[in-house]
């Protein structure tokens, strides 16, 4: 039987990159999949189309938005956060309003879609939040919002953690490094300065991502919480 047969999972930007490669792997492995989508309709549309999820838009920046988009799905048994973004640049000349933009899709969704989706959760279920190294260490300079936005998530996720344990519901955080995405691509122009901080000098694929959060999805990982599960090819090393 698939691994995830008979399994409701809901994933928060599951469009594009990585977060379409975790669509595929619980679809594959039997769920039932939603996901959500903000301005890739097209390929929402191909996605659901090749893997029988149901797309859903929703604005990861509209808490209210997001927090019915969790409650109409579910009862939940895993519930993925994939959904961020990323501004880069000198913090005296960036856009206020693009800053707090980015905590709200970054940090503060991720915060009410988690306790949204642990209302109707059974007992056991799984909360998954994609984070990044860059929650741990940042050895550029112009990213101070992302890594503070990032760091943040791993507060959340200790004390969610707390809070839902005595349902055996798991709270953990992916921390993904230079992984080759839209964003991101292995051959872009950071390529090498990425590479010279990596004991593994390659970027991440999105199948080696999808495979972690699967995991911690499944019944091995059922005394797995609370943890930042970095996947950075030691980068962060």
């Amino acid at each position: 039987m698939p691994a995830f047969q008979g399994k409701s999972v809901l994933v928060l930007g599951g469009s594009r990159s990585l977060g379409a490669t975790i669509v595929r792997r619980f679809a594959a492995e039997g769920a039932t999949v939603a996901f959500t989508y903000a301005a890739s309709g097209a390929a929402a549309e191909a996605l659901a189309r090749e893997t029988g999820a149901t797309a859903h838009l929703t604005d990861s920046a509209d808490r209210d938005a997001v927090i019915a988009r969790v409650a109409s799905c579910g009862p939940l048994d895993v519930l993925v956060i994939n959904s961020g973004v990323a501004i880069f640049g000198d913090p005296l000349e960036q856009d206020p309003d693009a800053i707090e933009r980015l905590i709200r899709i970054n940090t503060i969704t991720p915060y009410f879609a988690a306790v949204e989706a642990a209302r109707k959760m059974p007992d056991g279920g799984r909360i998954i939040v994609i984070g990044s190294v860059n929650g741990d260490r940042m050895p550029l300079s112009g990213m101070a919002s992302y890594a503070l936005s990032k760091s943040a998530l791993q507060g959340m996720a200790r004390g969610l953690a707390r809070d839902f344990g005595p349902r055996g519901i798991t709270v953990n955080v992916v921390q993904p490094g230079p992984i080759d995405t839209d964003a991101n691509p292995a051959e872009g122009p950071l390529k090498d300065v990425m590479h010279a901080f990596m004991a593994i000098k390659r970027h991440g694929r999105t199948e080696e991502i999808a495979g972690l959060v699967a995991w911690l999805a499944g019944p091995e990982a059922g005394l797995v919480t609370g943890s930042m599960q970095t996947i950075d090819g030691g980068f962060g090393a």
